[in-house]
């Protein structure tokens, strides 16, 4: 499963369009977004995203959770 890796510069129509591709692939999408505009610009495109999948019948759901990750050898929490 892909992980889509949004930061605070991401175009929410872009990531959107990543996740309506995902999930009319497999039926569901995982973004990570570590910080707070990271994680504005990952409920954007979730809403967005919502929009490009719902004529086709599909109700997006979003089911957010916290996960410890590395980065550059500090350990982060990540949405």
């Amino acid at each position: 499963m892909e992980v889509l890796k949004i930061s605070s510069k991401s175009n929410p129509n872009s990531v959107a369009g990543a996740i309506a591709g995902l999930v009319k692939e497999s039926n569901k999408a995982e973004m990570q977004a570590i910080g707070a505009g990271a994680l504005n610009q990952a409920i954007k495109a979730v809403a967005i995203a919502r929009g490009f999948v719902a004529p086709s019948g599909v109700d997006l759901v979003c089911v957010p959770a916290f996960a410890e990750v590395e980065v550059e050898g500090e350990d982060r929490t990540r949405n």
